[in-house]
Formats: structure tokens, sequence, C-alpha cells
């Protein structure tokens, strides 16, 4: 495998913080508080990087925009975040206590009229693995503006261990990327890289 080989990459960005704080964002539509100077400095660490999807909520749209101003990317409907069901939107203060749970347990949780961690990781699936295969084909990093939960089940597909991606930190903006071959992703080269 030649060095060319080895800079196929799928690279995940986390949206840029919503511009409402303190509720929890999962198919809730929220917009972005897009800082300019702190996206230049995230688009500068992008540099090489194409973009190719982007989740269809406009705070993915929006950070889409500020990162690659002059290209548009096609919008893919299951790259949304994880549907947190009644509990969209809420405030964090208003969630109900799931109590203890071990990682492996959260995962499996489905919000009441929602989904679980694990149902968001078996519907990105697909999605990921034919990103990782266009930037195999392509021999060049590709990019998708996702949520964080999107970012955590991509990562746990990666392992191969989808609930392991929970143990992850996801900050706003931040930058997480993966080595792709021709089965998909198979490596972490970096997660939660801010600038």
């Amino acid at each position: 495998m030649g060095a060319k080989r080895h800079g196929a990459q799928l690279v995940l960005i986390r949206h840029a913080p919503i511009a409402q704080a303190g509720i929890l964002c999962g198919r809730t539509d929220a917009p972005a508080a897009v800082d300019p100077g702190h996206a230049a400095l995230v688009a500068a660490r992008l540099d090489g990087v194409s973009l190719a999807a982007t989740s269809p909520a406009l705070r993915c749209r929006q950070t889409a925009q500020a990162l690659w101003p002059d290209h548009g990317a096609p919008e893919d409907a299951r790259l949304w975040e994880q549907d947190f069901g009644r509990f969209d939107g809420a405030a964090y203060a208003d969630l109900p206590d799931l109590g203890v749970l071990c990682t492996k347990d959260l995962a499996a949780h489905i919000w009441e009229d929602g989904e679980s961690f694990d149902q968001l990781s078996q519907r990105i699936a697909p999605v990921v693995q034919e990103l990782a295969a266009q930037a195999y084909e392509q021999q060049a990093p590709l990019a998708a503006v996702v949520h964080a939960g999107v970012v955590r089940a991509a990562i746990g597909l990666t392992l191969g261990v989808p609930w392991a991606g929970l143990g992850f930190e996801i900050e706003p903006l931040s930058i997480t990327r993966l080595r792709v071959g021709p089965e998909g992703a198979f490596s972490v080269i970096s997660s939660n890289e801010v600038a």
C-alpha cells in the first residue's frame, strides 16, 4: 500500500454550538452560534479536506457554510442526531434521571417516542460506510458536518463496539478523523481536535 492510500480519511466535524444553550437538541432544529474567527481557525485545520455531506439540521448546514463558504454538500437525513423523542428540546434540568447505567445499558436506552444510541448507530452505519468508500476510492480526506451523537456512533462502529463511542468527548466545532480502507473505516486517527 503506497503512501497515497494512507491519506484516505473520513473527517467528521461537529456543528458549532447552538444559539440557545442548555437544551437537549436531537431533532430540534436549533440554529448555530457560529463565531467567524473560530470557524476560520477550524477551516485552516481542514486544508485539503473536501466537504462530502451534512446533516439536514440547520446548525450543521450553517457550520458547513462557515467552513466551506464556496462549496455546498448534499444533505443526508441518516446523519440527523439521535431522536430524544418527547424530551427533544427540553431543558437539561427537566430531563428524567436515568439512574446509574453502564455505557452498554445507556446505549440501549430508548427515549420515549425516540430512539436509542444503538438505533442511531444502526441508522448511520450505511452512510458512514458509503462516505468511507468514497474517500478510499478518491484517496482523499472527505468530511461530513454532523452531530456529537453521530460522531460517537461512527467511532463506536470503527472500533467494532458501537456503545464504546459514548466514552468519547466531542466538543462543538471539533474534528474527528477516521482512517478508511476498502472495507470502510478501520481506525481512529484522532478525535475531538479543537482549534
